[in-house]
């Protein structure tokens, strides 16, 4: 992989050297008769769709590969446009733009992608807007991916309602997660941290595959999430959401911002959600989802300054109540348990804080400093049947960026400090399992850009962990636009995560079997390498996407979850042999008539682990997804029809063989479809939504093995590989006010 990219570098480098680069800057001439840079200027060739822009100094750079003489035409809004003929390669020439003082009226008629492929990245970064997030019962992170191809969520038993991300095959402890830059649902807040971030509070998703940015840490091996909240700047100024679902579920969300100056700002976000009556539509004796309470509160301040200063600074207070098990009491083998409910209690408390500085410095040219504080405290007290599991977090996360390009942004430059410190507390039953982690860090990343169409990113950390010695975190990542329509980009690097043994792996708490702890888990370590491929084609004049790619990881060092070699035990130990998950994936977006959006994607996951002396296939996780969207609005854009259809290929269960008969189960399951639909009515600043979520009504059925006996020796909610809730029908209403 590293041989290749080198190669591919040379050659590049090679063909680069038969073109030419002009550049030069645009000013206007101000009431003093000074120039003053014009930034954003249009610079492009005539005939072509080869442009630039100017940067904040009036600079431009553009390339040309054909003879000369060429015509370079100069545009911006508000001035009269300038042709200038190129008769030969010219370096800082200057172009003067006069005000166009007769102006007409203009009517732009456009419409805005719900998620596309962020283009101006070097990692290959699909964003989900909120657009997107309107087209599904979005009442969380976890309802948030129903109509993306590349993040998977299933349930983790069959009991707690806890959902889990799968990117690249990879279970979501593998993905970095960050709210706005800042870490977050990491070590005790992962088991049900998805269900503690608000659909509606979220403006937008990045999803980035593959090896991130060092200056976020050395966590990413798989990938990283970042979420994009509400904000004081924004022009929403009240927002209300009412949700009503048939299994008795009701979610309320609340908005409001106000300014208090003219660089003042603060907005406040509310949600609250609860079940009101208990279901048991498979008759098994268990809740078939849990009754929840949450209180979810947040408050952020925004502050701009004309000296270049920039601060947004908040908290967040988080409240839940998660009751499940079972309804009624069954028989039991164990005689001090007969007529005793199996009973599963979850009180999660969370508080954040956090802040995030930045300075634009007026002397010196594209620098800029950042300081992004964040301090979060999480305290979870949960039973679940005999298992009594207490477990306290301490979380604190610097890091301060100081960036920095040359006038004409070939080079870039990124370096920086970083601290974090977490602190866990955790008791099972009696036993108690605390450990302290500090890791100071340093970190660089510069970014070479020879060209407009190259862009070359390599960067390194090193982190100091108190308890496992250094880590030296290298990354790569590489971009080339072939042409106006076509975008390669190749990335590789290494990642490294702490294993936090229970707060991971809670769905075995909802079993019989025990922990069997081989090798004490410490830490993971694994290299990560993608290709990814975005063309663009007109058909029938119209944009069509295609996007392909190939993701592979390799582990180094990992604790294996093994539930395969023993049905009355979880055992943990350290990996002796291979474990890797390869990932391919191709996706198509196209408008097919005017107001119809088609999606269709097709993807093939093939991961495996050592277990024991066995490479074996990732057990409860599909192989093959296919997906295929649609989305129609009318003329008016009052109406709005969405429908996703989910094809989950089949996969491996872990074998019950020693299991009595009618405790067994098959050791393989089917593939199975999933639909949902939604349609949206708009009358002004009011929505009105009605939608149905697993419209085939197909479920895992029996998805607890002993249901009938939970404390005896064969209980087991965590063999969950499809839906185990039915058909769900939700109405809805929006208010916006901007």
């Amino acid at each position: 992989m590293n041989r290749s990219l080198f190669l591919l570098f040379l050659l590049l480098i090679v063909f680069k050297s038969y073109s030419q680069d002009i550049t030069g800057y645009v000013y206007e001439i101000n009431p003093n008769g000074e120039k003053t840079p014009l930034i954003g200027a249009n610079i492009y060739w005539k005939d072509t769709q080869i442009g630039t822009t100017s940067n904040n100094e009036g600079f431009f750079k553009i390339k040309s590969r054909d003879e000369f003489p060429k015509t370079l035409i100069i545009s911006y809004i508000g001035y009269e446009p300038d042709t200038v003929v190129i008769k030969e390669p010219s370096q800082n020439i200057e172009i003067v733009l006069s005000i166009n003082r007769e102006l007409n009226e203009v009517l732009v008629v456009g419409t805005s992608l719900s998620k596309y492929i962020d283009e101006l990245e070097i990692k290959p970064t699909e964003v989900i807007t909120s657009k997107e997030l309107l087209k599904a019962a979005c009442c969380n992170l976890s309802e948030s991916f129903t109509t993306n191809a590349s993040v998977d969520v299933q349930f983790q038993d069959a009991v707690t309602g806890a959902k889990q991300i799968q990117l690249l095959g990879l279970a979501g402890i593998y993905t970095q997660i960050f709210f706005e830059n800042m870490p977050t649902m990491k070590g005790i807040g992962n088991a049900y941290g998805l269900n503690f971030v608000p659909g509606p509070w979220m403006t937008s998703i990045s999803i980035s595959k593959g090896a991130g940015s060092v200056v976020n840490g050395y966590e990413s091996i798989a990938g990283q999430i970042n979420i994009d909240y509400k904000k004081p700047t924004d022009p929403e100024r009240y927002y209300l959401n009412i949700f009503q679902s048939s299994d008795y579920k009701t979610d309320l969300n609340a908005n409001a911002t106000i300014d208090l100056s003219e660089g003042l700002s603060t907005t406040f976000l509310a949600h609250s959600n609860f079940t009101s009556k208990s279901m048991d539509n498979n008759f098994d004796s268990f809740r078939d989802m849990p009754d929840l309470k949450q209180i979810n509160l947040m408050n952020r301040w925004k502050y701009e300054s004309d000296s270049g200063f920039e601060s947004v600074t908040g908290f967040q207070v988080l409240n839940e109540e998660r009751n499940s098990g079972q309804i009624s009491a069954s028989h039991s083998a164990y005689q001090n348990h007969n007529d005793h409910r199996y009973d599963i209690n979850i009180t999660t408390n969370r508080y954040e804080v956090f802040s995030k500085n930045g300075y634009i410095f007026d002397q010196i040219t594209n620098t800029s400093i950042g300081l992004i504080l964040n301090a979060q405290y999480h305290n979870q007290n949960s039973l679940f049947g005999l298992r009594k599991y207490d477990a306290k977090q301490k979380s604190f996360y610097s890091n301060l960026i100081y960036q920095t390009s040359s006038l004409d942004e070939t080079h870039s430059v990124k370096t920086g400090i970083s601290f974090v410190y977490d602190e866990y507390k955790e008791k099972l039953n009696e036993t108690d399992y605390s450990r302290r982690e500090a890791r100071p860090g340093v970190f660089a990343e510069y970014k070479y850009s020879p060209y407009d169409d190259i862009m070359i990113m390599p960067g390194a950390r090193i982190d100091f962990h108190n308890l496992f010695g250094a880590f030296f975190t290298p990354r790569l990542h590489f971009k080339w636009d072939i042409n106006q329509n076509t975008t390669l980009r190749l990335s590789g690097g290494k990642g490294y995560r702490s294993v936090n043994l229970f707060a991971e792996n809670l769905n075995y708490f909802v079993s019989s079997r025990s922990f069997r702890i081989i090798d004490k888990p410490t830490y993971e370590e694994g290299w990560n390498y993608g290709v990814n491929l975005t063309k663009y084609f007109t058909i029938l004049e119209r944009e069509f996407r295609l996007t392909a790619e190939y993701y592979r990881t390799d582990f180094i060092k990992q604790t294996v979850v093994d539930i395969d070699s023993d049905i009355r035990e979880v055992r943990f130990y350290d990996l002796n042999g291979k474990s890797y998950s390869n990932n391919f994936q191709i996706e198509a977006a196209y408008e097919l008539i005017d107001g119809l959006d088609v999606f269709a994607a097709f993807r093939y996951t093939d991961v495996k682990t050592h277990i024991g002396d066995r490479l074996l296939s990732k057990p409860l996780t599909s192989k093959i997804k296919t997906l295929l969207t649609f989305s129609y609005f009318t003329e008016n854009r009052d109406w709005l029809f969405d429908a996703s259809f989910l094809l989950n290929g089949g996969g491996r269960i872990p074998s019950t063989k020693q299991n009595p008969v009618e405790y067994q189960r098959s050791e393989t399951f089917d593939s199975f479809v999933n639909v949902n639909a939604q349609i949206t009515k708009k009358i002004d600043f009011l929505d009105f939504y009605f939608g149905v979520e697993n419209l085939t009504n197909f479920r895992q059925q029996s998805p607890i093995i002993s249901a009938n006996d939970p404390f005896g020796d064969y209980f087991d909610a965590s063999l969950v590989w499809g839906p185990i809730e039915g058909r769900k029908f939700y109405v809805g209403i929006r208010l916006s006010v901007l």
